[in-house]
């Protein structure tokens, strides 16, 4: 039995594919207004016919930087009944340009027209357990006919009040746990590799076979892969008033160039994370891992395995599960949100992640001892990292943050398959105890606020 609420989140919860910037910011938003779009339509004919305005009301990090995130963009898209895998980035970014385009949503028989004027950016405090926090509310000269609160709690992951996140009951699946001591003592118990037990829950909470768990996540790990690929080959400046040039292309073109030196490798891996990321700020088709923030990380990772390492797919997708182990327990335990953790929540769970990654791939018997111990050592290097993008753009510090991310992970598996992963002192439960901590201590000025460090950098710019 575990000591606490077991994690039953899915591989593909955790990685999801959607639009950039921010999974916090654009595909939690938009998945709360898809969500509120469906209880507009289930409304009663009498209460749908007194209906005349749709408000949004945006809080915390939502409203200080959203307009850099696209937040209102990504809460139009829900409402016109867009889901974030099928969204077209384009089409995305086309939305609000023009302030004097209104857009319709079916509210039972008719439709209600949503525009930039009926959506708020509150600077008030609110009163909210989440640093993120929407209201959607459906009027009738001014009085409230229907209300619902959401909290994007990173990665794209949402909460509706009134709806707490359920987990499934402990039997619901085959293992459960909800710390890695736990799932050391399970697979000591039952004598399991990591990538048999995960595979098997997975199985489970999702219904799938293991045919199909292994082609989805062959399919994510193209979906990251054909990010960096787009990264790698697009030029010119990203959106926004920063006027950012991307960097990817120069990086990887120098890289080829310097195929006889040892810092060509380097040279490549950043050039691949930066890629990702670019494409994320951008707008463009990412995956969340943990968050879009943070999907430059992972990705380069695994685009050096497969192309520098030529790593088959079972090892690849071997390497996913322990990824995804650690951004379970990084989720479960403290917090993925920027506006929580700063960004040792985003980038610091990303770089233990893929220093996870790493380590199960270049290690056969998948040790768990070695695992830990690379993830603990990236948590830990991570930690008191803030998140102050300027202008509230997803670009700096945060694309370069992804190529430093990587960086760490790489000499966190270094070091713990160096022969010493049973020295360590400090167990991946502990740190990220200390994570929760520091996060909470952290003041809000430092978390995706923009109102304090490199953000007031931006006169600068």
């Amino acid at each position: 039995m575990t000591s606490s609420t077991p994690i039953t989140t899915s591989v593909f919860d955790l990685f999801k594919v959607g639009p950039g910037p921010s999974s916090s910011h654009t595909i939690g938003p938009m998945k709360a207004a898809f969500d509120f779009r469906q209880r507009l339509g289930s409304l009663s004919p009498d209460v749908a016919q007194q209906a005349d305005a749709i408000h949004v009301h945006l809080y915390g990090s939502l409203s200080a930087t959203g307009k850099g995130h696209g937040t209102d963009r990504a809460v139009v898209a829900g409402l016109l009944g867009w889901q974030p895998e099928t969204t077209d980035p384009d089409a995305l970014l086309g939305l609000l340009k023009d302030s004097a385009v209104v857009y319709a949503v079916p509210v039972g028989d008719r439709t209600i027209s949503i525009g930039p004027e009926q959506i708020y950016f509150q600077r008030k405090r609110y009163d909210s357990p989440y640093a993120n926090t929407m209201v959607l509310q459906l009027l009738a000269h001014d009085q409230v006919l229907l209300e619902a609160e959401y909290y994007s709690i990173g990665g794209g992951f949402i909460i509706r009040k009134g709806e707490p996140e359920t987990p499934l009951t402990t039997a619901s699946v085959p293992y459960p746990y909800s710390s890695m001591a736990e799932l050391k003592a399970l697979l000591k118990a039952h004598s399991l590799t990591l990538d048999e037990l995960l595979i098997t829950n997975e199985m489970r909470l999702t219904g799938k076979s293991r045919s199909e768990v292994n082609r989805r996540l062959d399919q994510i790990l193209d979906f990251m892969h054909k990010a960096v690929r787009r990264g790698l080959r697009q030029k010119g400046t990203l959106p926004g008033s920063i006027k950012l040039s991307r960097k990817a292309p120069i990086l990887f073109q120098q890289a080829k160039g310097m195929s006889h030196s040892s810092d060509s490798f380097l040279i490549f891996l950043n050039a691949y994370c930066l890629a990702a990321s670019e494409e994320n700020a951008a707008g463009g088709i990412v995956v969340t891992a943990p968050t879009s923030g943070a999907s430059g990380v992972i990705p380069g990772l695994t685009y050096l395995a497969k192309h520098h390492f030529h790593y088959d797919r079972a090892t690849l997708r071997a390497g996913m599960l322990a990824a995804a182990a650690v951004g379970f327990l990084v989720k479960h335990n403290a917090s993925i949100s920027g506006a929580e953790m700063g960004c040792m929540g985003e980038i610091g769970t990303a770089s233990a992640m893929g220093a996870a990654f790493l380590t199960r791939c270049a290690q056969p018997n998948g040790s768990i001892s070695a695992i830990e111990a690379a993830a603990e050592i990236a948590i830990e290097h991570h930690l008191g990292m803030t998140c102050d993008p300027i202008g509230g753009y997803v670009q700096i510090p945060c694309i370069e943050r992804n190529a430093m991310g990587a960086v760490k992970a790489y000499n966190a598996f270094l070091l713990a398959t160096s022969g010493a992963a049973s020295f360590q002192k400090i167990s991946l439960d502990a740190v990220i105890k200390v994570m929760k901590a520091t996060g909470r201590d952290m003041s809000t000025k430092y978390k995706e606020t923009s109102e304090a460090g490199l953000a007031l950098s931006a006169t600068e710019c």
